[in-house]
This record gives structure tokens, sequence and C-alpha cells, in this order.
């Protein structure tokens, strides 16, 4: 067992408060946006094995098989397929999408192949792996996830009552689903912006207004406006009008496959992905859009949220299933006295407390206290005991290796 020292990246959208607040450390007054736990080189996490604090993906190079177990270095390679995090968002995150692992591999020796620079702003893909990923409220927490049904949009959009949203309107009506999504998110991103931005601000006018009265869009209407302070003019307000709003409570999650946009607005989660960089942003930020690679991307069909609520595992967890092998997702409730929980796999896993405080024991009696916003990294075959009060999630890799 391993306390992790973890990083803290400072990304503008973040709160000054939420991360500080979870691990009781005093608030900076920067933006504190998420919180690493993993291997991923950008901001690994640090072991302290008697030597010093050390790079946990360091650690993981030096014996993986050790670190890993047979299985995950098999199916995954020498390194930790999955990234684990807190995120803290006070402001919207970016309109964005992820490539499947077929697009992922070809958009990556595409690029590697023309010389791209590794660094390059316009580069889209870091990697060659896709990048699934699971969110989980902490807080409430709000999102655009997947494409909303068309003629709902549709509905939702003439409500505004501004003229240059027609031609839309009738895109949406004219088309079967799938058309009628790919060519108004086309006309939307096509455009220049400055042809767009008058219909932005009087659609954000027309959503400010809207949302102060009763009706089926109004927390919907609220999100737009929110967007458009934050985002004047951009046409990826008008993209995320197409989108599903959606509201978590704590304990709910959000499973995003690969192809659908999506864009988180605010809260705190814990996240956990697969360890990939690939990112394709449809707007709602100065970084690069390339839209006709977006467009490639894409999944032009409607799709509801998806709300995902735990179900009882029998180890007694509480498990958040999906479809991917890197990560698995499972959230232990702690009482006193009860029968401690045996953690026992042939897979890594990151121990995390948002709750309370958790108690770590192996079979040699060491122990590891975590306190709300600790975490810690048990290697490959590691047998260990969980117990407490409070609340812990574990993140290790998908069900099928996973003991």
């Amino acid at each position: 067992m391993d306390r992790l020292l973890n990083t803290v990246r400072p990304y503008a959208w973040g709160s000054t408060t939420a991360i500080p607040d979870l691990l009781g450390t005093a608030p900076t007054g920067e933006p504190q946006a998420e919180l690493w736990m993993g291997a991923h080189p950008g901001a690994p996490s640090r072991v302290d094995r008697g030597t010093g604090p050390v790079a946990l993906n360091d650690v993981i190079a030096a014996d993986p098989r050790r670190e890993l177990g047979d299985d995950t270095v098999a199916r995954f390679g020498p390194g930790l397929p999955f990234l684990f995090k807190i995120l803290a968002a006070a402001d919207p995150l970016s309109l964005q999408v992820h490539p499947d692992l077929d697009q992922a591999e070809a958009g990556y020796a595409d690029e590697e192949g023309r010389g791209v620079p590794a660094d390059a702003p316009h580069r889209n893909y870091k990697d060659a792996s896709h990048k699934p990923e699971l969110i989980c409220a902490l807080t409430p927490f709000e999102g655009l996830c997947g494409f909303r049904a068309p003629d709902a949009t549709a509905e939702l959009l003439s409500a505004l009552g501004v003229d240059s949203l027609k031609p839309y309107v009738d895109l949406l009506h004219a088309h079967p689903e799938s058309a009628a999504l790919r060519e108004v998110l086309t006309a939307v991103l096509s455009a220049e912006r400055d042809a767009v931005a008058g219909t932005v601000t009087e659609a954000a006018a027309a959503a400010e207004r809207l949302a102060a009265e009763d009706g089926p869009h109004r927390a919907a209407y609220a999100a737009y406006a929110t967007l458009a302070r934050h985002y004047p003019g951009d046409p990826g307000v008008l993209a995320a009008m197409l989108l599903n709003h959606v509201l978590l409570q704590p304990g709910e999650a959000l499973y995003l496959g690969a192809g659908v946009p999506h864009a988180y607005l605010s809260g705190l989660g814990v996240e956990i992905m697969a360890n990939s960089d690939n990112v394709l942003r449809c707007g709602l930020t100065p970084k690069h859009v390339d839209v006709p690679e977006l467009l490639r991307v894409v999944r032009f069909e409607a799709t509801p949220p998806g709300v995902l609520r735990p179900e009882a595992d029998v180890d007694g967890a509480e498990e958040y299933e999906t479809p991917v092998e890197e990560f698995r997702l499972s959230r232990y409730a702690l009482a006193p006295g009860a029968t401690p929980h045996r953690l026992d796999a042939r897979t890594p896993q990151i121990l995390l407390c948002t709750a309370g405080r958790a108690l770590l024991r192996g079979e040699d009696g060491t122990e590891l206290a975590l306190a709300r916003g600790e975490s810690a990294f048990v290697r490959a075959g590691e047998r260990v005991e969980l117990d407490g009060k409070g609340s812990v999630f574990r993140a290790t890799v998908g069900a099928t290796a996973a003991a």
C-alpha cells in the first residue's frame, strides 16, 4: 500500500474552493480544477517507499508485472490503463468529443507520419488510445451529454423566437435523425463566427427570459444563457443547444463513450477514464477546433443522458457498470463495526476517501489511514482489508480482469 502524493491542475475553469475543502487545505485564491491520481506522465502521483517521493509511472516502469500484474500488462502494456481524478468545475468546460480506438490509432499514425509536433496547438491526437470516461457526482453536478431528439430540439429552438434560428429548426424537422443532427451541427460550426454572433446573442437573451419562467426546458435555457455569458458570440453555444441538459445528484454518474458530444458545466465529482489525452473540441474554448475531423468522429444519433446509479456487488461495494475494460469504478459505504471489505485483485487499485476516514490493513499487519481527500495505490495481487467510517471510491481495471 502506498499513500499517493497528488498534483492539482490549475485550469481556469476550476473552483477556487471545492478541492481545498475536500482536502482540508487553505484555498490559494487560484483555480484548482483537477486532482490527478495515477501514472499519467503529465502529472503522475508520487509514492515514497523509503527513499523519498518517486513518480508512480517510474515505479511502474521499473517492474510493471509486479505493480500491475501479468494480466494487465498482457492486455494493456506496461502502463496503468486508467487515470483517476477529482474534478471541480466552477465555470463550463469546452464542448468536446472523444474518438474510438480505431479512430485514435489512425489519427495518431497520420499526425505522426506528417510530422505534426506533439505539442502543436492544432494537433488532435496526442496518443493512439480511445478515452471513454465516467463522471460521478460528489455534489450536484451539471452537464450536457449526447444529442437530444431532433423534434425536441426544434421545439426548444422555436420557443426562443429568434428568426435566424428558423433554418436550423426546418432542418431538424425535415430530415431523418442522423442527417438532421449532422446538417445542423455542420452549419453551426462551419459558419463564420461574425455571421452567427448575432444569433447567439439573441438566442442567449431569449434563453435568459425563458429560464425565469415555468416550462419543460427551464433548466436547459438557464444553462445555455450561462454558456453565452462565458463565451459571447461563440457558435459552440448553438451547438450546445442540440444536447441534453442533465443534473446529477451525489452518487449519480454519467458514462461518456466515443463520439458522444458533452460538456461539464459545474460541480464536484470523481472522474475515471482510459489513460489518454485525445480530445476533439466543438466550441466553448479558445483552443483549436478542427471541424472536419470533429464531424468525422461525432456519432450523430439522439441518445438520452443515461444517468448511472450504482449496483450492489458481491463484495459489498456499489459498482458503476460500463462497457470498457480499462477501468472499473466502485464505491464503499463504511460503517463502524461492520465486517471489513477484502480488496483482493489481480489488477492494481487506487482507493480514494471522499468522506469520513478509512483504514487499509495489509496481510502483514501494516496499516494506512486515509482522511477525506486522501488516496492510496495498491499494487496487483496485494491483499488488503478496508474498514472505517465514511465513503471510499475504488478505481481498478475492468471487470473481466478484476477479482
